[in-house]
């Protein structure tokens, strides 16, 4: 596995995105969270994600020079149009503005909708910890997913981040609905590998540990079966109804997964002043009995250490792609 050090990544991407006629400081942005995404171990929604963003644009489905607008303010509770501006780029302005309405009232929800592809939902989960924030963020994809006693393709993965500031390294969840994303799938798939679990179905309808069987099918296995399932469905619901955008179901019809709908949640943890023993408490009564228990969030810390140390692995077929867009 070739590693290339953090910087060479960056101006690679950055290099890229002011040839497609990106502003420097919004090239500057994306090139950073795709980078980041990548040191952090999420090589999925990092490099090997990038020539898909780079096609959306060459599409025409992501107008770079678009900018959120707001629709409704309620208080703590505001709805802003994406106007299918870079995904990456919304995620992050919104994210930003749920903090500022946080910090102001205590707490603060930005709905957002027409938006496109946020990459890593947990980049932004980590965007509030930094600034001492609960952040909870989640939106709608395209239908990729049966809902649990189907094999059609009727629910989005639709991924949910929880993440909570903590002094010795934040506790940051980031799953998809599914037991595996299909980021994940083609990360398994690049490097040969089966699945660790069983993560979706075969063509003969069987469970399989084949990642390139499951993105085929389009079958793969919600996160707790029936329990993903229903969960998928839920936030689906929510971001929908809180931004007034698009279903999963119109974003299906579409044929492309772009005008999606998201939530950005954050509550001031400066209200909190006990919320720093609470997580002691908790983190060390789970991890006490068996050694290599992780919390949510840890191994994202120690890959990011390494990857600095030693450099960001990349798959040599993506990092040529890229090379030569």
């Amino acid at each position: 596995m070739q590693r290339i050090n953090y910087q060479t990544l960056f101006v690679e991407l950055e290099r890229v995105l002011l040839n497609r006629g990106f502003a420097k400081d919004k090239a500057k942005a994306c090139a950073e969270i795709f980078t980041n995404n990548s040191r952090d171990g999420v090589y999925s929604h990092g490099l090997n994600r990038f020539p898909v963003f780079v096609n959306y644009i060459d599409d025409g489905f992501i107008n770079i020079d678009a900018q959120p607008t707001l629709v409704n303010s309620f208080g703590v509770i505001e709805q802003w149009d994406g106007n299918l501006g870079p995904g990456v780029l919304n995620a992050q302005f919104c994210m930003q503005r749920a903090i500022e309405l946080a910090k102001k009232n205590g707490m603060g929800c930005v709905a957002l909708k027409n938006t496109n592809h946020w990459m890593r939902g947990g980049a932004y989960g980590w965007q509030a910890a930094e600034a001492n924030c609960i952040g909870i963020n989640f939106t709608n994809t395209i239908g990729i997913m049966p809902p649990w006693g189907s094999d059609v393709a009727t629910i989005g993965n639709n991924p949910l981040i929880i993440a909570v500031p903590h002094k010795n390294g934040h506790i940051v969840l980031d799953m998809a609905m599914a037991q595996f994303s299909y980021g994940k799938l083609q990360e398994y798939e690049l490097k040969g590998n089966e699945l660790p679990f069983y993560g979706g179905y075969d063509t003969e309808g069987n469970l399989t540990k084949n990642p390139k069987s499951i993105r085929e099918t389009k079958r793969p296995l919600p996160a707790g079966m029936w329990k993903g399932s229903g969960l998928a469905i839920m936030l689906d619901l929510l971001a929908s109804i809180l931004s007034g955008g698009k279903t999963t179901a119109a974003i299906t019809e579409s044929g492309k997964e772009k005008n999606i709908s998201q939530v950005y949640i954050c509550l001031d943890m400066n209200l909190y002043p006990n919320a720093g023993n609470i997580a002691d408490e908790i983190l060390t009564y789970t991890k006490q009995h068996k050694q290599g228990v992780r919390y949510p969030g840890e191994q994202t810390l120690k890959v990011r250490e390494e990857n600095m140390l030693q450099g960001i692995p990349v798959d040599e077929t993506m990092w040529r792609k890229v090379k030569s867009l």
